[in-house]
């Protein structure tokens, strides 16, 4: 039996449509090798820039780079809100990592163990994310850029009734939000 669709039998048409969808299939192929640099700005933040891969830890301008190789949290003592000189040296990094990094802005979260009340907990985390803010704000970078938040004992990384568990959780993190600063 023989069909004609515009004058071609349906074995035409089928070879017509195939090869329309094998050339379209090339073309995008040969689209998807173009220069790997297309989204490079020239400042090193683009792909294949700045050491690394955009947003990777390997980019010293990404929020995972920030998190993994100068230290997103400090950590604190029983019932304490002040810096040790561990923390000291890890907020130094992210005081120079925000400076050099004016985009950003941070969220600063302060968190305790489950011991005690929900309130004392708050309280608790609320020092321990402004002693944060404070020490950021002494090496220079902008009250504006910071914002404080705590969580007491509402968020912990560690559940167990176990002061290995406790010690992670007396913490204080800064979380990084991209495109927001001034």
């Amino acid at each position: 039996m023989v069909l004609k669709a515009k004058g071609m039998t349906t074995n035409g048409a089928k070879m017509t449509y195939l090869s329309k969808t094998l050339i379209l299939c090339a073309g995008l192929a040969l689209a998807a090798c173009t220069n790997p640099n297309r989204f490079d700005d020239g400042g090193g933040a683009g792909l294949g820039g700045a050491g690394g891969l955009a947003g990777s830890a390997q980019d010293p301008t990404s929020a995972a780079y920030f998190q993994q190789a100068i230290g997103d949290r400090v950590l604190f003592a029983v019932d304490q809100s002040t810096l040790s000189s561990e923390a000291q040296a890890t907020l130094e990094g992210q005081a120079q990592w925000l400076m050099t990094n004016r985009d950003f802005t941070a969220v600063i979260e302060g968190h305790a163990d489950e011991q005690g009340t929900r309130e004392y907990n708050l309280a608790l985390g609320a020092r321990r994310a402004n002693a944060v803010q404070e020490y950021l704000i002494s090496r220079g970078v902008s009250g504006n850029r910071l914002r404080v938040v705590s969580y007491g004992k509402e968020r912990p990384i560690e559940i167990c009734s176990d002061e290995s568990c406790y010690q992670k959780n007396r913490r204080a993190v800064t979380v990084l939000a991209a495109g927001l600063g001034s």
